[in-house]
């Protein structure tokens, strides 16, 4: 199995807004990666409760997060960070909206690089471009990219499925073509996190939930379609491309040779 992951996450990016935003790597996503169209994501369908479950494995009524303010949990589940540092794995992290610094508990990251997003132009290629710096530097084990323009610039800005959400979605694409074509050593997933509607997501419409996933890995075959699988899926299969074992309190299955 793989010993090197990359996990790409675009926040608020609709299955619709990828096969209508005209990049041409959508064909080759399609083709040369198990890909879905019809995963879903948790309720509420909302950032921080979404990543949380994310690399938790658990819905937010497990893990408490249920709104962008982060909650510290009760009973404590260990993370996809956690159980990979646990493991004498890497980790890193490249992300552009700061309150996704609470997906990891602390001392789990070797790096880590946060870049407003709101404050900064192209600040998805720019993180791209950082953590390909990293990872060309140190080989990390664990590399999770975050991308927010397609929601905070695109989807919030100027709505779901308009011009300007579709074009930050296809710029994000040109990232993950980027990523792929130069860590072809690495093991590569990409996500969102929910969907959405008008200006807005967070409610248990099929937009706000339904979302697209994408895996170039071991054990995945390419050009299958995944079908309804779950976000918290994701957290399970990194685990088990790592072969390491997972919290029994996760609920999410491995989608590795199913």
């Amino acid at each position: 199995m793989s010993k090197k992951v990359i996990l790409v996450s675009i926040d608020g990016m609709r299955p619709d807004g990828v096969l209508q935003c005209g990049n041409p790597y959508v064909e080759t996503l399609k083709k040369e990666w198990a890909y879905t169209f019809s995963a879903r994501t948790c309720i509420p369908s909302v950032t921080l409760p979404c990543h949380v479950s994310l690399f938790h494995s658990v819905p937010p009524e497990r893990h408490g997060t249920t709104t962008n303010t982060y909650m510290p949990q009760v009973r404590p589940i260990d993370g996809l960070f956690e159980v990979l540092k646990q493991n004498k794995k890497v980790n890193c992290m490249f992300y552009g909206w700061e309150q996704l610094r609470d997906v990891s508990r602390p001392a789990s990251l070797k790096h880590a690089v946060y870049l407003n997003a709101l404050h900064h132009d192209d600040s998805d290629r720019k993180l791209t471009d950082y953590a390909l710096d990293y990872i060309k530097a140190e080989n990390p084990d664990f590399v999770f990219l975050y991308m927010v323009e397609t929601d905070e610039k695109g989807g919030h800005a100027y709505g779901w499925m308009s011009e300007e959400y579709l074009h930050h979605i296809s710029v994000a694409l040109d990232c993950v073509k980027k990523v792929a074509e130069a860590c072809p050593d690495y093991d590569i997933i990409v996500t969102a996190d929910h969907g959405g509607h008008d200006r807005t997501h967070g409610t248990e419409l099929a937009e706000d939930m339904t979302i697209p996933q994408f895996y170039h890995c071991e054990g995945i075959a390419p050009g299958t379609d995944l079908g309804e699988i779950s976000l918290l899926d994701t957290a399970p299969t990194i685990a088990a491309l790592f072969g390491v074992e997972t919290p029994v309190e996760w609920e999410g299955k491995s989608l590795l040779n199913r």
